[in-house]
């Protein structure tokens, strides 16, 4: 009995290890391919980053969006924030940017039913200092989480973080809090289906359209 016992153990301890494993993988290649990029043609210094999940990485032609600005992309689909926290030194301190436009919050909430507002909030703020502490003069924007069509029981959290968030920045220097949230709602305060893909998750070029007018009045222009 107590064999099996250890060996029923040391299978679940193998399992969690290779679980872990493969869920780090993924975004490790991400983050290995941007270094591939990086060393193929060196990204510019002082330009404005943005950093996050897949809303930033399906935003191909961001760039477009903001003509007479120099954007860094550096969403990888499906991370959370401590995947942003795990991988700062990879994908926002190396560009020392002037500007870090942050979207990510979303899939945190999506992950599990424990993770609370207070959890998502605490993880922001862990992340804002982090950048703050190693690039002091950078500026740093969130974006709200946005109201997604396929994950309306989370809309409740969403709030509450979203709120607190703009709170803790209203009282940073050199921060912001990019509010998208109302702006994606229609006149019943429900997403609006129109600007989301078939997924109802991910944005179509309208969604995108109404990020770029948010967004654009915080961007640092030079």
């Amino acid at each position: 009995m107590k064999i099996m016992s250890k060996l029923f153990a040391t299978l679940l301890v193998v399992f969690f290890i290779q679980y872990a494993n493969a869920q780090q993988a993924a975004f490790y290649n991400d983050i290995q391919n941007f270094k591939k990029q990086d060393s193929l043609q060196s990204p510019p210094q002082h330009a404005i980053l943005f950093v996050g999940s897949s809303s930033f990485t399906k935003w191909t032609d961001v760039q477009d969006y903001f003509p007479g600005t120099t954007i860094i992309n550096r969403g990888f689909g499906g991370s959370c924030l401590p995947d942003v926290i795990r991988y700062a030194k990879d994908i926002i301190y190396p560009y020392h940017p002037d500007q870090v436009v942050i979207y990510c919050g979303e899939n945190d909430f999506a992950a599990s039913e424990a993770i609370t507002p207070q959890i998502v909030i605490a993880r922001v703020k862990q992340l804002f200092l982090m950048i703050r502490k190693k690039l002091p003069n950078t500026n740093i924007a969130y974006i709200s989480i946005k109201p997604s069509p396929s994950r309306i029981k989370l809309v409740s959290k969403e709030k509450i973080a979203n709120k607190a968030i703009k709170l803790f920045l209203a009282k940073q220097k050199n921060a912001s809090f990019i509010d998208v949230f109302p702006l994606m709602l229609n006149e019943d305060k429900k997403p609006i289906s129109s600007i989301f893909l078939s997924d109802s998750l991910h944005m179509n070029a309208n969604g995108y359209a109404i990020w770029k007018k948010a967004i654009d009045p915080y961007l640092i222009k030079k």
